[in-house]
């Protein structure tokens, strides 16, 4: 590699570095608001992807189990900077609040923030951002009827039946119906993603994903070491959880409350704040185990809850990115794009909508961010100071 290759890859893994630290910093609000954040930053302002490939990515991680959000984000850095633009937009997006949550476990055990004024605002202000995020996706993704008619059937089917196994049975459903209606539509493609990690090296992380999740309950019946046994723990619930950060939190509570390692009580405090943090959900397992083992339990949680997305998603990029060049796959991939948006519109209405607006004030102060975000143009760190510091304001008059 010539000097200048060698500066521009240091020059591009230093901004995919600053502008997920950013991100890590001011994504309040949940996966789908993650997508929002992550769609305003890196495809609307930046253009590192074009609308397409982001929601072929989306819908990517839809079907992966594991935190949807960050598998996003370390893919879309995988596409900028190859291996280490995954490691570093991975870094970014999670430390900030890994390290916040860290520091709640060793000094705010057992502090009831969970309905604190400026969490609400955060609240709103996700509100904005993902209804922001619908309207360009929904303009783009189902232009036609028979795509709205499928986003519809998503939004109505995963909004009566809220599990994760209805949403990946909705999305192969509509996989089958965008096969069945334009495999022989010729979607044009301008944009061809340059995925720089090999097929070779996918093939191990799908390979070392299988082997972690079937050694580590042997390694640890085989051993007494406590590490390993958080470790195993850890990795199996980041393996098998398909529906976002939520829908982890029961596995964890059982791995952990029924078996001694920490209180009840402990846990819902850490949830609590766990809500007032930036950043994935899954970042919950930094304050477990810094409350089982300290700082180095608690990155040693970050690391095992964390490497199964990583695995999964470079484990099946490379190969994504030829098969959704083929018409047929292409097919599919558009009815798969239109059950997105729907399952989007029925999580924007429960939780984010539902756990938000709960009162008239609040509905006139989302439309206020809104048009600050849409018409205004204004950051998305502006919009986030601007809901803080507004709810807290308005709870004093109200």
């Amino acid at each position: 590699m010539s000097k200048n290759n060698k500066q521009t890859t240091k020059s591009s893994l230093l901004e995919i570095l600053l502008v997920s630290t950013r991100l890590g910093f001011t994504s309040f609000g949940g996966p789908v608001a993650h997508l929002g954040y992550f769609h305003e930053e890196y495809i609307r302002r930046r253009k590192w992807m074009d609308e397409k490939s982001y929601a072929d990515l989306v819908a990517l991680c839809q079907f992966l189990p594991g935190p949807a959000s960050s598998q996003v984000g370390i893919g879309i850095g995988a596409m900028r900077g190859g291996l280490p633009g995954a490691i570093v937009a991975f870094l970014g997006f999670t430390l900030p609040s890994v390290i916040a949550l860290i520091l709640f476990a060793l000094l705010l055990q057992g502090l009831d923030i969970g309905h604190a004024g400026w969490i609400h605002g955060l609240k709103i202000v996700a509100v904005a951002v993902v209804a922001h995020a619908i309207l360009g996706m929904a303009q783009k993704l189902v232009p036609d009827l028979k795509r709205k008619g499928i986003a519809l059937a998503a939004l109505i089917i995963t909004l009566l039946w809220q599990t994760a196994f209805t949403q990946v049975g909705m999305i192969l459903f509509a996989a089958f119906l965008g096969f069945l209606l334009y495999r022989n539509h010729q979607v044009p493609d301008k944009a061809k993603i340059d995925f720089p990690i090999s097929r070779r090296f996918a093939a191990v992380c799908l390979t070392l994903f299988f082997a972690l999740l079937l050694l580590l309950p042997v390694l640890r019946e085989a051993t007494s070491l406590s590490w390993v046994a958080m470790f195993d723990s850890f990795y199996r619930s980041g393996s098998l959880v398909f529906g976002g950060g939520h829908v982890v939190l029961p596995l964890l509570e059982r791995e952990f409350v029924p078996t001694g390692w920490m209180s009840e009580e402990a846990f819902l405090a850490g949830y609590g704040a766990t809500q007032a943090v930036p950043g994935p959900l899954f970042t919950f397992a930094a304050y477990l185990g810094a409350v089982m083992d300290g700082w180095a339990g608690g990155l040693i949680a970050t690391a095992a809850i964390f490497l199964p997305a990583f695995l999964l998603i470079l484990g099946t990029l490379p190969f994504w990115a030829s098969l959704r060049q083929n018409p047929k796959i292409q097919g599919a991939l558009m009815g798969v794009n239109a059950a997105v948006v729907g399952i989007l519109i029925s999580a924007f209405y429960h939780p984010i909508w539902t756990s938000s607006i709960l009162a008239p004030v609040d509905f006139a102060f989302a439309a206020l961010l809104f048009s600050l975000l849409v018409y205004w143009k204004l950051p998305p760190w502006v919009v986030v100071l601007t809901g803080v510091i507004g709810r807290m304001l308005i709870g004093m008059l109200f």
